[in-house]
């Protein structure tokens, strides 16, 4: 039985019931840094390794800066979902950053992640108990996966980010409920958006969405605002909060929900950047850069794929 061991036998189908059936996952051997052409544009915390630079303020962009956003996103978009297809068991985290970074280069940009405040990759790939920021490995992707992929390109000065939760496999039926129910919670989030919307409303939407289904949203991680920079104003709670400030056209930033089965705590491991959940039940996440305009608000990040 995949699950993580419990000594119990009626805690565990208890766990079992409430969980799902999956792998428990904990990190492994990864692989080096991947090589970045010298002819590519970088953004600046790689070049300069200076400290980050950031709006005061949620920023309200122009239209050429807005074209420029347009263009990041929907390459990391494009890219995005061509991990869909590349998907399969067997497969290695490692091998999904290969095919992010290599197609990342391919369109003269550059993979956002990688050395971002010491992040060793180009991807973060989150497998079945890790929330977030998982580092790409060398453990086979197993039937019965789930894998958040977290995609952020810088092309030509402007960054685009979005992430999806994939399944490997035949995945059970409590897994793909939360996938589901994510991006489901993520689409209404989107759909409230506006001009003169207060920002706290996003996590409102998506609180009250995901109690509805008997889902935690995991508190700690927010979407954020984004442009030539990667992270910026406005933060993006996703839960009930009081973050003050009102949506205004030409605003951009993500929204990123992660929800779980289990318990909002989480754990950062020794490595400082994957982060599991406590009780090792499965997180799913999904996210959009989006743009508000004059009567709602634009998703960058959507595919016709």
């Amino acid at each position: 039985m995949r699950y993580p061991k419990v000594l119990n036998p009626r805690i565990q189908q208890q766990l079992l019931k409430r969980f799902g059936v999956y792998e428990k996952v904990l990190p492994v051997q990864s692989t080096p840094s991947r090589i970045v052409p010298d002819h590519i544009e970088k953004p600046n915390y790689v070049l300069h390794h200076q400290e980050l630079v950031v709006p005061s303020r949620p920023e309200i962009k122009d239209i050429n800066q807005i074209r420029g956003m347009r263009r990041s996103c929907k390459l990391a978009a494009n890219i995005l979902a061509s991990v869909e297809e590349f998907l399969e068991v067997g497969k290695t985290t490692d091998d999904i950053d290969e095919w992010v970074h290599n197609l990342t280069i391919e369109a003269e940009a550059y993979p956002s992640p990688l050395h971002y405040k010491g992040f060793p990759k180009s991807v973060c790939t989150s497998v079945n108990n890790v929330a977030v920021h998982g580092i790409p490995d060398l453990r086979p992707l197993q039937d019965g996966d789930i894998v958040n992929v977290d995609i952020t390109v810088y092309l030509k000065g402007f960054h685009g980010d979005c992430s999806k939760t994939f399944v490997v496999g035949n995945v059970d039926q409590r897994g793909l409920e939360l996938i589901k129910i994510t991006e489901e919670a993520l689409n209404l989030a989107i759909k409230n958006c506006g001009p003169d919307v207060p920002f706290s409303e996003i996590g409102s939407t998506i609180h009250r969405y995901a109690k509805q289904n008997a889902l935690t949203v995991l508190p700690a991680f927010l979407g954020h605002g984004i442009g030539e920079y990667f992270h910026g104003p406005p933060d993006i709670f996703h839960m009930l909060n009081r973050y003050p400030g009102l949506m205004k056209p030409g605003m951009t930033f993500t929204i990123e929900p992660v929800l779980s089965h289990g318990s909002e705590h989480t754990v950062i491991l020794e490595d400082g950047w994957t982060v599991v959940t406590e009780d090792s039940a499965r997180a799913a996440q999904a996210e959009h850069t989006v743009l508000i305009t004059d009567d709602g608000a634009e998703v960058l990040t959507k595919t016709n794929k």
